[in-house]
């Protein structure tokens, strides 16, 4: 195994824009809308570790290259059937940042799924309404 050779590639900026969709019950919905969850704000906390998350996606993801992470934009929002994250990366590198930007988003929306859990459970202890979906790039930007 071995990782692409990048170093003769020049360096550019790069920006990826990716979002994804938490599907909510409308127990979860209201909560989070009324600040009522007991673990605190998962808007917050999901924009907050999708931050962190892309500043560290070369040590999950094994063949992304550590880049210097420029910008980081994270926005959690409530949509109808749940939460959506979008979540926006800059680096001048060698290499994209698509990873970063989907690493952010998929790690965001793990926290707003461990915050609101106990809501979301059935009698049974499952999960028949949650799902993590939709995770995407949505744009992608090579500069000069």
């Amino acid at each position: 195994m071995k990782t692409i050779d990048i170093s003769e590639k020049k360096v550019v900026k790069r920006t990826a824009i990716a979002k994804g969709t938490i599907l909510l019950s409308k127990k979860s919905l209201a909560l989070i809308s009324e600040k009522g969850v007991e673990k605190g704000d998962p808007l917050a906390v999901a924009e907050l570790k999708a931050i962190e998350a892309v500043k560290s996606t070369s040590a999950a993801i094994t063949f992304c290259h550590p880049i210097p992470i420029e910008f980081v934009s994270a926005e959690a929002r409530l949509i109808d059937s749940g939460a959506e994250i979008s979540v926006t990366v800059s680096s001048l590198a060698k290499t994209g940042v698509e990873m970063e930007a989907l690493y952010g988003v998929s790690v965001g929306l793990l926290n707003i799924w461990d915050m609101v859990k106990k809501y979301e459970k059935d009698e049974r202890g499952q999960y028949p309404h949650t799902k993590i979906t939709d995770i995407k790039v949505v744009k992608k930007e090579k500069g000069p």
